[in-house]
């Protein structure tokens, strides 16, 4: 300065290497720390559906032998009655053909046989019998029909890929559903409109195809019972589309003109567990599992359009032949 004396500046300096590279390691650390948390959530996940994927094929596969099974034990008793009933038929028939021949030439029998033949109405019984066993053919032919369709949807001498009828199999899948397209003291009869087109044999897992036929026409039934309830829908229908592609793509689709979804639930529709049904009432994987079926087992694609309140579509594409 001015006066000639030394001037100091003080200056105090700190080594913050070591302090930044513990704050970089603490934030990788944290970073680390999160991937891994969302690495274990994503697994758990995985393996709750990995579960849940197993305990259904389980019990499908279980479903699948017990509804062969009492298939195989009520198909051998329905032959063999509908095979003798063939012959009963016969026999009544010559026996009434014998009455006639005795009336014809014995016009005056005793006493005692007279009164027997107005005891048991036998102008009645002669007519009436042979419709008795035409009713009794027609029962035995439509258990047959049934055991046909239980044997048909399960499938268990199918478990590997084979080319199979589609038709054949949404058709047992419609004749096990059955009881819940008829009328009911609350609503009409829910119709079934078949557009089929014509379809080559397609290589497939035919029972679990028919797995995805059932997940989805059990809910369009649930989504039509609802929309007679809420809107009082007179015509419920359900309508089942086949066709092929030009290159070789298998299109299924099941349309009903029932409640509808609205945007959110389409975008969760194949989630695991999502379900908008009471609880009790589902379980929230019928259509998870088809959608695995479809995509993983087949290559293929499920897809659902649908307009809140005017109905869903679901959309089944396979190709016709499996890599």
């Amino acid at each position: 300065d001015a006066e000639g004396k030394p001037q100091y500046l003080l200056a105090i300096t700190e080594d913050i290497t070591e302090r930044k590279q513990a704050e970089e390691a603490l934030r990788q650390s944290e970073q680390q720390l999160k991937q891994k948390a969302q690495e274990l959530e994503q697994t758990l996940a995985e393996l709750t559906r990995a579960q849940s994927q197993l305990i259904q094929s389980e019990k499908m596969s279980g479903l699948g032998q017990l509804v062969a099974g009492v298939a195989h034990e009520i198909n051998n008793p329905v032959n063999f009655i509908f095979g003798n009933l063939i012959h009963a038929k016969d026999y009544t028939q010559d026996l009434l053909s014998l009455v006639e021949l005795y009336q014809k030439h014995y016009p005056n029998p005793d006493p005692e046989i007279v009164d027997e033949i107005e005891a048991i109405d036998l102008n009645f019984l002669a007519e009436d019998l042979p419709k008795l066993f035409s009713s009794m053919k027609i029962g035995a032919e439509r258990i047959q029909k049934i055991v046909l369709s239980l044997r048909n949807f399960s499938r268990m001498d199918e478990a590997d890929k084979k080319e199979v009828n589609i038709h054949d199999g949404l058709d047992s899948t419609l004749m096990i559903l059955e009881h819940r397209l008829k009328a009911k003291p609350d609503r009409t009869t829910i119709e079934i409109i078949k557009d089929y087109g014509t379809l080559p044999l397609v290589e497939c897992y035919a029972g679990e195809l028919n797995q995805v036929f059932m997940n989805i026409l059990a809910n369009a039934i649930d989504a039509l019972e609802t929309s007679i309830v809420l809107r009082n829908n007179q015509l419920p229908t359900i309508r089942i589309c086949t066709e092929i592609t030009d290159n070789n793509w298998v299109i299924i689709r099941i349309a009903d003109n029932g409640i509808g979804m609205t945007e959110i639930v389409q975008n969760r529709l194949f989630d695991p567990f999502f379900t908008t049904k009471p609880v009790g009432q589902g379980t929230g994987m019928g259509l998870s599992i088809s959608y695995q079926i479809v995509t993983e087992r087949h290559g293929g694609f499920l897809e659902c359009s649908s307009s809140l309140g005017k109905g869903s579509e679901f959309a089944i594409k396979i190709p016709h032949q499996q890599l």
